[in-house]
């Protein structure tokens, strides 16, 4: 009977008002409480779990692996609960803000063309978009969905394939009538190859030549931090560029960019994957509308 009596909702609800405000005081403003009471009540679930949670200092707060593993955890569980109570008002309607993280090239070529139609389909849905190629941290950053290109890590995130894509090597006509158009890995050696400016899985190009595979390295005189990025720069006449086929075909087909070494192509694809903190439980209905969406509208090719 006494653990009926235990808040549990509300003490996870103010261990994650702690987490996210950074400390004791700024949760009990925002709760408008005193912080020893917050502290209290913090100390009480530790006592309860038998674990510390955070790791307290004169300036900051830590979180323990324990206190990470919850934090996850409690997050989804005040997520589900918010979404169950929305679902007994709202019926199954999804509705409240969804936080993607998405690279400017998924965003601009996929993403931002068939936003209307989700936001027709969901009027009660609020989206937040930052654009990056970065890879984040999903809990640090608070995004309910990232959109994430090439091979996975092994996590505790699940994953829905949106697809995969060529990757192509490009040259605006005005570079290519200054410097010529490569035929062979040979001629690459007179070319400036632009390329990213953080680690990749593959550090090069591969390219096949007389049945050998070789990673060219991209050791051009200008990086860029995303793939639209390294478009400008193409479109600009600059160098060449190795692109996400879906990002360059309305290029190639105005005649804006130029496909070269096709014939030394090695096949290799680039896969993309909306990506979500969980563990196959159910999910928010503002979150699985979304997923649900771009599984249909939002996939790669």
């Amino acid at each position: 009977m006494a653990r009926l009596e235990v808040n549990r909702s509300g003490e996870m609800e103010m261990f994650v008002r702690v987490v996210e405000q950074g400390g004791f005081s700024a949760a009990a403003r925002a709760a408008r409480m005193t912080p020893s009471a917050v502290s209290k009540l913090i100390a009480r679930l530790e006592g309860r779990l038998g674990a510390r949670l955070l790791n307290r200092s004169t300036r900051q707060l830590q979180l323990t692996p324990e206190g990470c593993a919850f934090y996850e955890r409690a997050t989804r569980i005040l997520a589900d609960l918010e979404d169950a109570e929305r679902s007994a008002g709202v019926g199954e309607q999804a509705v409240g803000r969804v936080r993607i993280n998405t690279s400017a090239s998924y965003f601009n070529h996929v993403l931002a063309p068939v936003l209307p139609e989700f936001l027709a389909l969901h009027p009660g849905v609020t989206l937040d978009i930052v654009q990056t190629d970065a890879v984040v941290d999903l809990l640090a950053e608070r995004t309910d969905v990232a959109i994430r290109a090439g091979p996975l890590k092994s996590s505790s995130l699940i994953a829905r394939k949106l697809g995969e894509t060529a990757l192509t090597i490009v040259a605006a006509p005005s570079y290519l009538e200054r410097y010529g158009a490569p035929c062979r890995i040979a001629d690459l050696d007179g070319h400036n190859r632009l390329g990213f400016g953080y680690a990749r899985a593959v550090d090069g190009w591969p390219l096949r030549e007389n049945g050998e595979t070789t990673i060219v390295p991209v050791t051009g005189r200008v990086q860029a931090s995303d793939g639209e990025g390294l478009r400008q720069l193409a479109l600009s006449g600059v160098g060449l560029a190795r692109l996400a086929a879906f990002t360059v075909r309305g290029d190639i087909a105005a005649g804006r960019l130029v496909p070269v070494l096709g014939d030394l192509d090695t096949g290799e694809t680039e896969a993309f994957h909306a990506v979500y903190v969980g563990q196959g439980g159910p999910l928010p209905s503002r979150v699985r509308a979304l997923l649900d969406f771009l599984a249909e509208r939002g996939r790669v090719i």
